[in-house]
């Protein structure tokens, strides 16, 4: 069953346009992590924070990228990371568009 992992943690930037271009190598690294299926970046300028909505095949391959993402968050100066993984009900989520 897919899961869902979110992320998030302070962050004073760069945003928008410049964090895609600062961030554009770290994008292509995620896609080669094994289970991943997707990611939607988060970004709230006015709250300095960013994160992420990332699905990936299994639990066991969420928590893994969870852990080396935390890890490279922390040797980044990262102090706090918020996470959580969730089950994803598919049948509701065909309903509503969802991306799985």
């Amino acid at each position: 069953m897919a899961k869902l992992l979110q992320i998030d943690f302070p962050f004073t930037g760069p945003f928008g346009s410049e964090m895609a271009e600062a961030l554009r190598d770290l994008a292509v690294s995620i896609t080669e992590e094994p289970g991943f299926i997707w990611k939607i970046w988060t970004e709230n300028e006015s709250e300095k924070d960013a994160g992420g909505i990332y699905l990936f095949k299994t639990e066991e391959t969420a928590q893994a990228y969870l852990e080396k993402h935390t890890a490279r968050l922390k040797e980044l100066g990262v102090e706090k990371v918020y996470a959580k993984i969730f089950d994803v009900n598919e049948a509701l989520s065909k309903i509503t568009a969802g991306p799985i």
